[in-house]
């Protein structure tokens, strides 16, 4: 009897262990040089962690630079600490706090990538022992937005104007009412080149017949301000009810007075035309009639 062989390729049971190695590899140089990030607004302080914790004694054979876009702000070279120009008066290194970079009254100045980078001395060479950035993205705060009427471009429309300004980043801005976006007439951005902060102004037209409820909403990254607006539409007086009844007397009486004239001038007419009458009749002869 003939037997069939069947051949079995054996499953690659090492490469799934080196791709494992590989996926571990990858989260531990994740959090090791991994990139944080952090919010803050403008005049906040903010604490950024190297995350690496180093005693006073390696403090003085290391190198440590505290460094935005590739630009020093903070140095700490055989323990003495020396800050950049831009930064003075406002920031120092919290070396017993993982050696972490504090900044008081942030600036828009201030917006970017901070890197850590920690170098130790070695066989009289410096090698970097750890490196960890951290992303610092400032916000500065619109003030509630202001509306003013703005003329009466036609009799029956009304323009309004929404504006605010001082704020970061690029804002954006809408008109609501009853919850449903409305049209704007223009809306137009425009940034300080020296503070980098947005001003937006907006104008809107609408019928001032009827009553409105507006809602200007400016939203700035996942910030927002806003402002209403409330239209009621001018009240149009009914005529006093008083002078309704004297006006009605009045035409009343000017219909009676036509009348009771129309029916003397009709009877005084009636008169004359009697005494025309008789006066015809008393000139006819009344004499004998001859035979």
């Amino acid at each position: 009897m003939a037997h069939s062989v069947s051949w079995e390729t054996s499953r690659p049971k090492c490469l799934y262990f080196w791709l494992f190695m590989v996926g571990m590899l990858a989260c531990i140089f994740h959090i090791s040089s991994g990139t944080d990030r952090v919010f803050k607004a403008v005049k906040e302080m903010v604490t950024l962690s190297c995350g690496y914790q180093i005693s006073l004694n390696e403090l003085s054979r290391s190198r440590i630079y505290w460094q935005k876009n590739k630009q020093v702000v903070l140095s700490i070279v055989s323990g003495d600490m020396e800050v950049w120009p831009a930064y003075k008066n406002r920031t120092f290194c919290e070396v017993s706090k993982n050696l972490s970079l504090v900044i008081l009254m942030l600036h828009l100045a201030d917006n970017g990538t901070y890197t850590c980078v920690v170098q130790k001395k070695m066989d009289q060479n410096y090698r970097v022992e750890h490196r960890h950035s951290v992303d610092l993205s400032l916000r500065a705060d619109f003030p509630t937005p202001s509306i003013t009427e703005f003329g009466d471009p036609s009799p029956d429309i009304k323009r309004i104007t929404c504006s605010t300004s001082g704020g970061f980043p690029k804002p954006h801005l809408s008109w609501l009412e009853n919850g449903e976006d409305i049209k704007a007439l223009n809306t137009t951005v425009s940034q300080d080149h020296e503070t980098k902060t947005y001003t937006i102004n907006s104008q809107l037209d609408f019928n001032m017949t009827t009553d409105h409820s507006f809602l200007c909403y400016v939203q700035y990254g996942d910030f927002h301000v806003s402002q209403n607006f409330t239209w009621h539409a001018p009240y149009k007086e009914l005529p006093d009810k008083q002078f309704l009844w004297w006006v009605g007397i009045v035409v009343l009486g000017a219909i009676t007075i036509a009348l009771i004239a129309f029916l003397a001038y009709r009877k005084c007419k009636v008169t004359r035309k009697k005494i025309r009458t008789g006066r015809r009749i008393s000139q006819i002869y009344t004499g004998p009639v001859a035979a």
